[in-house]
């Protein structure tokens, strides 16, 4: 039997608040809510997923070039690090991982300076405005990448 592909959900700044930070453009779901429907999401995939959350950018560095050696591709949600964080890109960039970025709200109809991702430039694609739905989109779609690479 093949070794399920393992991918490695990250989520930024403020994103542990989920369900109580501003539910309006949030959502009412908690981050742990979101986790445990990616985790059997990715079951029925068969992926193993692992679901990590933090408010610093040097853990979020450290985690993504950790995945370089222990994942097959990442999910991220760089809250407002996406809009400031040329180091998570450059670290994202040296882990040459498929890659799939998320956001809850629709960040192209908020303020301007939510417009501009760094992570989006180097990113296979990016789904925003689904709400918690995007992680599920983005666990589908990552296995449909996995399986393409496989077949190649």
């Amino acid at each position: 039997m093949a070794k399920a592909p393992k991918i490695l959900i990250l989520n930024g700044p403020n994103l542990n608040m989920l369900g109580s930070r501003q539910p309006d453009v949030y959502g009412q779901e908690s981050l742990s809510d979101i986790e445990q429907s990616c985790g059997r999401h990715g079951q029925s995939l068969g992926m193993d997923v692992e679901c990590r959350q933090s408010n610093s950018e040097g853990q979020l560095v450290d985690w993504v070039q950790a995945a370089r050696q222990s994942h097959d591709g990442l999910i991220l949600n760089p809250g407002a690090y996406s809009h400031t964080s040329i180091a998570i890109m450059d670290a994202l960039l040296a882990a040459d991982l498929p890659l799939i970025e998320v956001h809850l709200s629709n960040i192209h109809r908020r303020e301007a300076f939510r417009h501009h991702s760094y992570v989006s430039k180097v990113a296979d694609a990016v789904l925003c405005g689904f709400g918690s739905h995007g992680y599920l989109l983005a666990l589908d779609a990552m296995a449909r990448r996995l399986n393409a690479q496989q077949e190649t």
